[in-house]
């Protein structure tokens, strides 16, 4: 039976309700139980809606905007080989669309007409992209420093477009009072988005032949990719598709890194930090609303995190480029964690990592990096 459930006061409630909160304030699990047929999964399109009956929605023909597998290519860094997913080659340009996808047609399925959402950027490209195929008005809180690219094309899905003065956290702040009168489509609130993001792990073990790779390499800002992937993962492993969850390898910005700090500390919660400026505005949150759960994910699969500098961000994207991969600076900010790890990770370990954001979504950056 589909419920939700508080993480803190355990209360449940039925998933055919247009709550994203629990009553008591806080934040909603999703209890679901999925479905795998694997022959059926195999001769279904080769996109994301191939696992149907593992995803918690009911209407038959979701709204898409073509979702397809994203390639899973091999890529060489300092002398050794990892698997990177290409999910900067979605719709609206990120991984983000699969959680918008799943959301905004629980959304629809619920009758709802009416959204809000605060994002760095992508977020709110992607739940942005999704209404508008659903007929869904939509109103986007956004940092007032975000990329013109992305400010641009959620103007372009004809999202209404909030631009507030300050951090990630003031425009979290901002996004509040709205969201008490209109459905907050929350990607990191609403635990519909995570079984989106799950697809990630579906389709990394259908390419690996149904087996879970030894280490993922991810990004940790709000957690919406590394949280997904541990539902997806545990998901599998309980219906004896898999053998293991893989290590989750955290990444963030040593310039915003209250996860990394948390977990150098020992502590389940994350630490105030002072932030600082990032090249990588995608996982700069200093305040990850979901912190507790990413940093108990990250210790259960034996993982652990790491935290990377401007200059390395910025030398992954050079890096990438040469190899003919354009990907926003936050997805460069992932390449860097990954080349950290590989220099201790083993010969035969097998590592996957992601994509996150396409370059396109970050122009003016990227013209000044070529200019200077």
């Amino acid at each position: 039976m589909e419920e939700l459930i508080c993480i803190d006061c355990q209360t449940r409630y039925p998933a055919d309700q247009p709550r994203w909160r629990c009553d008591c304030g806080g934040l909603l699990d999703l209890i679901f139980e999925p479905v795998f047929d694997l022959q059926r999964i195999k001769n279904r399109p080769p996109n994301m809606w191939r696992y149907a009956e593992a995803l918690p929605l009911t209407n038959p023909h979701p709204v898409s905007l073509g979702e397809s597998l994203t390639a899973l290519l091999p890529v060489e860094l300092g002398g050794k080989t990892a698997w990177i997913k290409q999910d900067h080659l979605f719709p609206s340009g990120s991984y983000k669309d699969r959680g918008a996808a799943v959301m905004i047609n629980k959304a629809r399925e619920l009758g709802i007409r009416s959204v809000v959402e605060d994002s760095s950027g992508n977020a709110g490209c992607a739940v942005a992209a999704y209404c508008a195929a659903s007929g869904i008005d939509c109103e986007i809180f956004v940092p007032a420093s975000t990329s013109p690219g992305k400010l641009a094309q959620i103007r372009m899905y004809g999202a209404r477009l909030n631009l507030v003065p300050g951090s990630r956290e003031d425009t979290s702040q901002a996004v509040w009072k709205a969201a008490q009168t209109n459905f907050y489509a929350s990607h990191i609130w609403n635990p519909y988005f995570f079984h989106g993001t799950k697809t990630w792990a579906f389709e990394v073990c259908e390419q690996l032949g149904w087996r879970a790779p030894d280490s993922i390499v991810i990004p940790a800002g709000h957690g919406t990719l590394l949280l997904g992937a541990y539902i997806g993962f545990t998901e599998l492993l309980q219906a004896g598709i898999t053998q293991k969850i893989p290590r989750i390898i955290a990444v963030q910005a040593a310039n915003c890194a209250p996860l990394y700090t948390a977990y150098k500390a020992g502590r389940e919660q994350p630490l105030p930090v002072q932030s600082e400026h990032t090249l990588a505005e995608g996982i700069a949150i200093a305040v990850p609303t979901r912190g507790k759960q990413i940093l108990k994910a990250v210790r259960s699969s034996q993982g652990q995190f790491l935290a990377v500098s401007e200059e390395d961000i910025l030398a992954a994207l050079k890096e990438m480029s040469t190899k003919g991969f354009y990907i926003e600076p936050t997805s460069a900010a992932i390449i860097a964690g990954l080349k950290q790890y590989l220099q201790t990770s083993q010969s035969d370990e097998l590592v996957v990592s992601v994509f996150t954001g396409h370059g396109l979504k970050s122009t003016e950056k990227m013209l000044k990096i070529v200019e200077k």
